[in-house]
């Protein structure tokens, strides 16, 4: 008898349909003629869900007492004695009642899968073991019931079943998920859209993670070798030829594995060029990293591998992808190359990815640039070939019996002392010269073995042999010369391109712009210092790295830029040649450092605006909206000192009361006119302490009419960080607000719950609404949204209410609420202590 298969419905969160999918695929099953009963389905009340049940046939219950309550249970001896085809269990992560057969629901699962039985179950993100601390941190629930991950990964079959945050709201607003009485509870507190979308996107990479392992055990079945990577820092080596754009794409897949991901795309310019690179190439991937959400860089390095791999060390890279080499295979000989290089230096901390393309084996297209910079193995090299060669050119031609004829010998020597001066430039080309003319006149012209030339005719050949060799060793240097000066005058304008480019595309980082001059230079630290006059001190306008240089003369490289600034760098001491590209990033630091400081300059003015705006705001108040209460309160108060009428009781006391509504709407205003004057200068210093909700909530709602609002503030919450007189003004606002708005005969809701190291506070109202892109402009001041009446107020209260909520460090965010109306979100922070035991709906959330 064979093991039970196994299908697991996964959801993101409760009430995404996962029970619903699982019986209609039991109907499915049924049409087929499979014989399948239901062991364990809770329908919680659910109206479709119920429907979904008739038709199928369900094994009893076990009926458990404990505690004095009965409970019901899968029973698992009557289904392994009915013994069905399959068998459909609900909530795999259910913990069954003490007493039960198992303490967990998967245990009775796995019993019937040993029977044979095939098991169709269900099972929600947040019940996953591993993912525990992940999704208390984002739901600040700590899930109660868990299954082991390696139960669920065991599944022959696992279906993802999703719904956006958003339907799934919808569904709970209708009433299709919960009662109607606990909907506003769950809305408000777990089924919020933030923790339903980080539910989905845990759902979605689980499950991806399990098609992984489905890929993998194909590929292992069809003998298909593949590596899988997980998500890390990622260093690309780019060296602008075609294949780049398939590394970076190649280099995104590998960073999407996991999470946390990043990608650097470098491209390392040495002295001598690298000419195979494209500026318009290069620029194509840098638009592509970009876009796919990496960072590109451009470094100068003289040693290709190892300015690769101190780049990806400085920036604690786990993986370095570069391209399969384009060299030709006879290239070889000349080195092993960049990628074996990197890929045997890099140690135990770095993995090193060569990536195939098509462009392998296909020549870089133009040859390596020679420069004067040729390195010391290139110089050796150059004087072996120049001093050592010819002796044993002469050792071997003087030991064969072919008699070449002394032109030939010469222009044996000639390719020497050429090649001499390809490798080793000019002085080793003059020694290969005069050694060659030496070995020439005491080998191969009579009299041999001495320094004499019995014939003129040899004097001349040896003499024109130099003068040729000196002449082409000559022109070969000068080539190389010339070539090297080309190559680092593309070097440098690759670099200025970039600074151009960074102008064009209005980049206003200082810092980023210092680090690129880290970057590019090899040094340890850079600042741009500032002074006020010739006497003054220097001053750190921005910098980079450690320990940077507090004065131009502390730095190993200084660039002043003007009188009063200058670009300071340590590190190493720069060639004189670099010292024009190290300007123009002087130069364009300058111009970010005035252009960062025209930028606050216009923020203020923005902000003085700003101030105009709400005097101006301000007097149209006060032409208005004061004046209106004042003029009642004169009336009133005329109307009780005219002689000329008699006022009743009655009459009487009704002027009264309009005087002291009047001069309470009055007051009320002009305190609103205060808190936004105190905002706006800036004196509100709040005073900030522990503080219970329940204390604040009731006093805020003592301006309100009796019955307009509902209070639910539970006495577990804990307490919070917050100035009590400035929380009490800020929800009294809010609170005024929404009663203003919303119907009559239906009380505004204000309820508080505990997120993590996060309290809440939802003032939720059944009016109009606020539309989407008005949202944020009802929190600005003397706003009044909609076709509020004059009269009605300035539009400050809820201004006031956000300025007072996020000087003691909280928010205020505008929700819709399901259903109609607009919400009111005060996010506080939760003082030390501990947070309180978790709400019964949140905390468990059933499926």
């Amino acid at each position: 008898m064979g093991r039970g298969k196994l299908r697991i419905y996964l959801g993101a969160a409760p009430g995404v349909g996962k029970t619903y999918a699982m019986l209609a695929e039991a109907h499915r099953r049924v049409e087929r003629g499979t014989d399948c009963a239901v062991a364990f389905v809770e329908h919680h009340g659910r109206p479709r869900t119920e429907v979904l049940l008739h038709g199928l046939e369900t094994v009893p219950r076990r009926t458990i007492d404990y505690r004095g309550t009965s409970f019901t249970e899968m029973d698992v001896d009557a289904v392994l004695a009915r013994r069905p085809a399959v068998a459909l269990v609900d909530e795999l992560a259910h913990t069954n009642v003490p007493g039960s057969r198992n303490p967990k629901r998967w245990q009775d699962v796995e019993e019937l899968l040993a029977a044979g039985i095939d098991v169709v179950s269900t099972v929600n993100i947040q019940h996953l073991e591993s993912l525990g601390d992940v999704v208390e941190s984002i739901t600040g629930v700590r899930q109660q019931e868990t299954v082991p991950d390696e139960v669920v990964r065991r599944a022959d079959q696992i279906e993802l079943v999703d719904m956006s945050p958003q339907a799934l709201r919808r569904r709970m607003a209708h009433g299709n998920v919960y009662k109607p009485d606990k909907v506003d509870a769950a809305l408000s507190n777990y089924f919020r859209p933030g923790n339903l979308t980080a539910l989905r996107e845990l759902a979605l990479l689980w499950t991806a993670d399990r098609v992984d392992e489905y890929l993998r055990q194909y590929r292992g079945e069809h003998n298909i070798r593949s590596t899988w990577q997980a998500r890390e820092r990622i260093v690309v080596g780019l060296t602008g030829g075609p294949e780049g754009r398939t590394l970076i794409r190649r280099a995104t897949r590998l960073a999407e594995k996991g999470a946390g991901g990043e990608v650097l795309a470098v491209y390392i310019s040495r002295s001598d060029g690298l000419t195979s690179a494209s500026p318009k190439e290069l620029a194509v991937q840098r638009t592509l990293v970009e876009d796919l959400g990496g960072t590109f860089h451009h470094v100068v390095g003289d040693d290709i591998p190892d300015a690769l791999l101190d780049f990806a060390r400085g920036v604690n890279a786990t993986q370095i992808v570069l391209g399969s080499s384009r060299r030709r295979s006879w290239q070889y000989v000349l080195g092993p190359g960049v990628g074996q290089t990197v890929a045997r230096e890099s140690g135990p901390d770095l993995d090193v990815h060569i990536v195939t393309h098509g462009e392998v084996a296909k020549g870089r297209g133009l040859p390596v640039a020679r420069g004067a910079r040729l390195g010391r193995a290139r110089i050796i090299g150059g004087w072996l070939v120049g001093v050592a060669a010819p002796v044993l050119l002469s050792l071997a031609l003087t030991h064969t019996d072919a008699d070449l004829g002394l032109a030939n010998d010469m222009l044996l020597f000639l390719a020497l002392t050429v090649a001499s001066a390809l490798l080793g430039g000019f002085l080793p080309a003059l020694a290969s010269a005069a050694v060659g003319s030496l070995l020439l006149n005491w080998f191969f012209t009579p009299p041999i073995h001495r320094i004499t030339v019995a014939d003129p005719m040899n004097i001349v050949a040896i003499a024109v042999f130099f003068g040729v060799a000196m002449a082409v060793a000559s022109v070969v240097d000068l080539a190389a010369r010339r070539t090297h000066q080309a190559a680092r005058l593309r070097a440098e304008s690759e670099v200025l391109s970039y600074l151009a480019g960074s102008v064009l595309r209005g980049e206003t980082s200082l810092d980023a712009l210092l680090e690129r001059v880290r970057e590019t230079f090899s040094m340890e630290s850079v600042a741009l210092l500032e002074r006020a006059g010739g006497t003054e001190p220097w001053t750190h306008a921005a910098t980079v790295g450690p320990h940077p240089a507090r004065r131009p003369e502390d730095a190993d490289v200084d660039m002043p830029v003007g009188d009063h600034l200058a670009l300071a760098l340590s590190g190493r001491v720069l060639p004189a040649e670099d010292r024009r590209v190290l300007g123009a990033f002087a130069a364009q630091a300058a111009v970010v450092l005035d252009r960062q400081r025209l930028v606050g300059e216009a923020e203020e003015a923005r902000k003085l605006a700003e101030g105009n705006k709400i005097r101006t705001s301000l007097l149209a108040a006060v032409s208005h909206d004061l004046r209106t209460p004042l003029a009642g309160i004169k009336a009133s108060v005329s109307s009780l000192r005219s002689d000329d009428v008699e006022w009743s009781e009655e009459d009487r006391a009704e002027l009264l009361e309009g005087i002291e509504a009047g001069a309470d709407r009055l007051d009320h205003l002009v305190g609103n006119l205060l808190d936004m004057s105190r905002l706006q200068t800036g004196t509100v210093t709040p005073l900030i302490r522990a503080v219970d909700l329940d204390e604040v909530v009731p006093m805020a709602l003592g301006g309100v009419p009796d019955g307009s609002a509902e209070a639910d503030v539970p006495e577990t919450l804990p307490m919070v960080e917050v100035d009590k007189g400035l929380l009490e003004r800020a929800v009294a606002n809010i609170v005024e607000n929404a009663v203003k708005y919303s119907p009559d005969g239906v009380p505004v809701a204000v309820a508080a719950s505990v997120l993590g190291d996060r309290v809440e506070l939802r003032v939720v109202d059944r009016g109009p609404g606020v539309p989407d892109e008005s949202k944020d402009g009802i929190f600005e001041p003397f706003q009044r949204f909609g076709d509020a009446p004059r009269g009605s107020g300035v539009g400050l209260g809820l201004a006031v209410a956000r300025g007072f909520v996020e000087a003691m460090g909280g928010t205020i965010s505008a929700e819709d609420t399901p259903g109609g109306g607009l919400t009111m979100v005060l996010t506080l922070r939760a003082a030390p202590g501990g947070a309180p035991p978790p709400a019964d709906l949140p905390a468990h959330a059933v499926t």
